[in-house]
């Protein structure tokens, strides 16, 4: 008899598995069991859907029942909720439109994602409160949206769907506000990366946000917080997290891990070697600490599908692990991450530094060049990456997978520094942002460059010097306290310079600061140069005068 492989749900995971399968066997039978109305759409286009960016719905409606029967001679079958796994035997109850039935296995796949997290206080069940997780949530919102024409919205999050989704109010013209419990939007990143989009971005386009501080009550026109305020609302939108969806792999007996997910090997079988789990309510591992974890990403789900997919008609691929890789786009901002955040790496115990370089995305001469920062965190010692942040308008996508590359392939930051990318004056420079930060962070490793954080400064006692020119000084004001001196007169002006007082020099970015800082150093004063330079002093909200 044929092997028969089962799959449980369908979108990234479990459709990616269902395929794979019948890429390596054509000598087994394969079966789909989907509860929701489709068995492949584009999740991850959901709010640009509701945004008006996306037009065609039917676009995010990736395959069909239909299409997987012909293309890949497996039975998809939509609106078939499995009731329950009975692993000893190995069969699953299926409940359809025709009633209950069984079907037996030799190998199951699981994936059944992960639901939205919806907190517990008053006004979460009234009719203009959503969630966003699959098509029929997009149509509520959509139709929603179009008959009561709202006027104004609150996402409470503001992690990636609820960021986008601010986005997409705001494009149909609502008047938005954003709440978000931790300190500051996607708390993955660092916090300067994250209020510098915040000051760049949400302040500027119009949005409301409001940090630290939750939602107490959605009322029937409006959102409490837990400081009294009330915020106007006429759709609330709640993005705060999702839940793996455990109750069949748990009633069957599958171990569930620490972090809430399916205990899962390299190969992703689970505690019962013939059920694989893939996707949302998987429990897999990180790439760099080995720290068992879930990563809610299409990404990941997608990959672990095909190898569970693989292995359950007898290969042997194995999953290599995550390193939380993911971007999303903001208004005209784009901000990615990939690997350790600096609270992460802490917490793992590394000892570490970060360095961050501002530079253009491609040739400055060239119009429409961005401005893009690049954030990286470096192992001392060995200068290994562990993990970075880009933040900017374009090319951002570019660096991070980069960098995500590099971090995979275990490089340094002296492997950046000579990494032949390629360069024409519309697509990057002859040193790329990622060489350049690569020769920032080398330089830091080394000890060649020593540069003093914005946190340092606040207690600073020392002469603070700022060798940009005049207009920009006239134009943006300067650090509390710091004398001027063009780089261009810096030579002309070290005999008037204290030299038994220590020295911070900053400039706009960091590129004329390092100059700065090689002429004194070579001339014999004890000097540091403000990482990030004068942007990073005010995201960082450092102390400023005017002139």
């Amino acid at each position: 008899m044929k092997k028969r492989i089962l799959v449980i749900g369908g979108v990234a995971g479990g459709a990616s598995a269902a395929a794979k399968a019948r890429r390596e066997s054509e000598d087994c039978e394969i079966l789909v069991f989907e509860r929701g109305p489709f068995i492949s759409f584009a999740n991850c286009g959901l709010p640009y859907y509701i945004g008006k960016e996306i037009l065609s719905r039917d676009s995010l409606l990736l395959a069909s029942p239909e299409s997987f029967k012909i293309k890949y001679n497996i039975d998809v079958h939509v609106e078939h909720e499995v009731t329950s796994i009975n692993s000893s035997e190995k069969f699953i109850i299926v409940k359809g439109p025709n009633g209950e039935r069984q079907e037996s296995y030799d190998k199951l796949i699981v994936s059944q994602g992960a639901s939205p997290l919806v907190p517990p206080f008053k006004g979460v069940d009234k009719s203009h409160v959503f969630t966003l997780r699959n098509i029929p949530d997009m149509d509520k919102i959509f139709n929603f949206s179009d008959k009561n024409q709202p006027k104004t919205a609150v996402v409470i999050g503001g992690g990636f769907i609820g960021l986008e989704m601010a986005e997409a109010f705001s494009h149909r013209g609502l008047k938005v506000s954003v709440i978000e419990k931790a300190s500051h939007i996607l708390p993955l990143l660092d916090e300067d990366i994250a209020t510098e989009l915040q000051e760049n971005v949400l302040q500027n386009e119009g949005v409301s946000l409001y940090t630290g501080l939750g939602a107490t009550e959605i009322l029937d026109d409006s959102v409490l917080l837990e400081d009294g305020q009330k915020v106007d609302a006429d759709i609330v939108l709640i993005s705060i997290g999702v839940k793996p969806e455990l109750n069949l792999v748990k009633d069957a007996g599958i171990k569930i891990g620490l972090t809430g997910g399916v205990v899962t090997n390299s190969k992703m079988q689970s505690s019962d070697l013939d059920i694989y789990a893939v996707g949302d309510m998987a429990e897999t591992f990180h790439q760099i600490t080995g720290q068992k974890l879930r990563i809610p990403l299409a990404g990941p789900a997608n990959k672990q599908g095909r190898i569970a997919g693989a292995n359950a008609v007898g290969g042997h691929m194995s999953y290599t692990g995550a390193l939380g890789t993911s971007i999303v786009r903001i208004f005209d901002q784009v901000v990615a991450t990939t690997g350790l955040n600096s609270k992460q790496a802490s917490d793992f115990g590394f000892t570490f530094f970060t360095s961050i370089t501002r530079d253009w995305d491609h040739a400055s001469y060239y119009p429409g060049a961005n401005m893009i920062a690049t954030k990286i965190l470096v192992q001392e010692g060995t200068a290994k990456i562990l993990g970075a942040q880009v933040l900017g308008k374009t090319g951002v996508d570019k660096r991070i997978d980069i960098l995500a590359t590099a971090i995979t392939g275990g490089m340094s930051v002296f492997d950046l520094e000579n990494l032949d990318l390629a360069y024409a004056p519309p697509f990057g420079s002859a040193n790329d942002p990622i060489n350049m930060a690569g020769f920032v962070a080398s330089n830091m490793e080394t000890g060649k460059h020593q540069y003093v954080s914005v946190s340092e400064m606040i207690d600073f006692d020392g002469i603070i010097i700022d060798v940009r020119e005049e207009h920009e000084l006239l134009n943006q004001g300067k650090l509390k306290g710091a004398i001027h001196i063009a780089l261009g007169d810096l030579r002309n002006k070290l005999s008037d310079i204290d030299r038994t007082k220590k020295i911070v020099v900053y400039c706009q970015k960091g590129q004329r600061a390092y100059l700065a800082y090689r002429i004194l150093k070579l001339n014999g004063f004890k000097v540091k140069n403000l990482k990030g330079g004068f942007f990073e002093a005010k995201y960082n909200n450092l102390d400023m005068e005017c002139l």
